[in-house]
């Protein structure tokens, strides 16, 4: 408790060089000349001066140490399929990516939409615009086209992403024909659309815009993409905010100041350290699922599980089961998950062996004090709460 008083001290009260410490963490091209400019306030530019990248320091950084190690867990419980990738196939996968964009035209600054849902392709293509400079804006799979018209004329991406159909509780949500609807509703469509084809929904390609994302993946097989060092304050996304009204409200992130934060809550906040095993059940589509799904784990050099399913699907102990599967360390949820879980069969609760798991975090709405002793008595595991929103990217309250 003592340390953790000092460390947030330190962070009030000697900001500079607490935050010179953390950035740390990162590697840095080009080393940043100060850590802080607000000179122009409320707006803060982080790191000025420091070229970075998340894609490097998700994947690159940890090749000669973790380069054989299992780094992304795919399971979907909804195609009953799953999947364990090193950090070297995270590696070539992203290369394919990165080469299949810039083949469709996409460079440093351009901006790419992805419709996709929890399926590795998608954390490919994230990582793949994090490599060469290109600002990815992933749209929750299944929203109406009429949302997703507007979400491509305001981000005016150059080429679009997605698959042709997901599963959301054993049902097909046929991606493409939303997409396909929300390209006639849109003032500046892109000329290119990639396909990734499940094979989970019927859709006609249209000639001359739609590209096989296999097709284009064999092309590129081990393509080998130079990194882009972006600024400190280059634009790594665009996020749309949730539960707005109006026109959708795009979040933009820098790039030195986000791997920074996610870097120090990894250990700071999570008490994680290289090597454990990450596992959230948000959504690429929200912003818990781009820190903590997709780059926070892996720029700490953990496993990150991407799930593809509900809690209780094929039963009420489906998340305990993976717990126990992938020697999970880490759990993120929300409280809703718990409180679906909460009605199932008690029992489930303790069928599997939890002992690799240290704590479970939830966010995203209030905890109420049922659901949080619920959990805490069943798992016999700390339960920690924490706020953030869309705009700050990571947690800024927890307990």
């Amino acid at each position: 408790m003592q340390k953790t008083r000092d460390f947030h001290y330190r962070s009030l009260h000697d900001r500079d060089a607490f935050w010179r410490e953390e950035a740390g963490r990162v590697h840095w091209d080009t080393p940043f000349q100060s850590v802080l400019d607000f000179s122009r306030p409320p707006f803060a530019k982080w790191f000025v001066g420091g070229t970075t990248n998340l894609c490097y320091n998700a994947v690159d950084r940890w090749l000669p140490t973790q380069g054989d190690k299992p780094a992304l867990i795919w399971v979907s419980t909804e195609v009953e399929q799953e999947r364990i990738y090193t950090r070297q196939e995270i590696y070539e996968e992203v290369n394919a990516a990165a080469a299949m964009l810039g083949e469709l035209g996409v460079a440093r600054g351009d901006r790419v939409l992805l419709y996709m849902p929890m399926v590795p392709e998608a954390v490919f293509t994230m990582l793949a615009c994090a490599r060469i400079g290109a600002v990815h804006s992933v749209v929750f799979g299944g929203f109406a086209s009429v949302n997703l018209a507007q979400r491509i004329d305001d981000a005016a991406p150059k080429v679009v992403v997605c698959t042709d159909g997901g599963s959301r509780g054993g049902k097909v949500v046929p991606y493409k024909p939303l997409l396909d609807k929300a390209l006639t509703l849109a003032k500046s469509p892109p000329a290119s659309v990639v396909v990734f084809d499940r094979g989970l929904s019927p859709f006609v390609p249209v000639a001359g815009r739609d590209h096989d994302y296999a097709t284009l993946r064999e092309r590129h097989r081990g393509a080998r993409v130079p990194v882009a060092w972006l600024e400190s304050s280059e634009p790594s996304y665009i996020l749309y905010t949730s539960g707005t009204t109006g026109k959708p409200k795009g979040v933009q992130r820098d790039t030195g100041g986000y791997a920074v934060a996610l870097a120090s809550s990894m250990e700071y906040l999570f008490n994680g350290r290289a090597g454990d095993t990450f596992f959230c059940t948000s959504d690429i589509g929200w912003v818990v699922g781009h820190s903590y799904i997709v780059y926070g784990p892996l720029i700490g050099g953990q496993a990150t599980v991407l799930y593809e399913g509900t809690p209780v699907r094929p039963d009420g102990a489906i998340l305990w089961k993976l717990v126990e599967q992938f020697g999970v360390n880490t759990l993120f949820s929300a409280p809703t998950a718990v409180r679906v879980l909460k009605r199932q069969d008690p029992a489930l609760l303790k069928r599997h062996d939890l002992s690799s798991l240290r704590a479970v975090y939830l966010a995203g709405e209030p905890l109420d004090e049922p659901t949080a002793t619920w959990i805490s008595q069943g798992l016999g595991k700390p339960i920690i709460d924490n706020y953030w929103q869309t705009e700050s990217g990571w947690p800024i309250l927890s307990a």
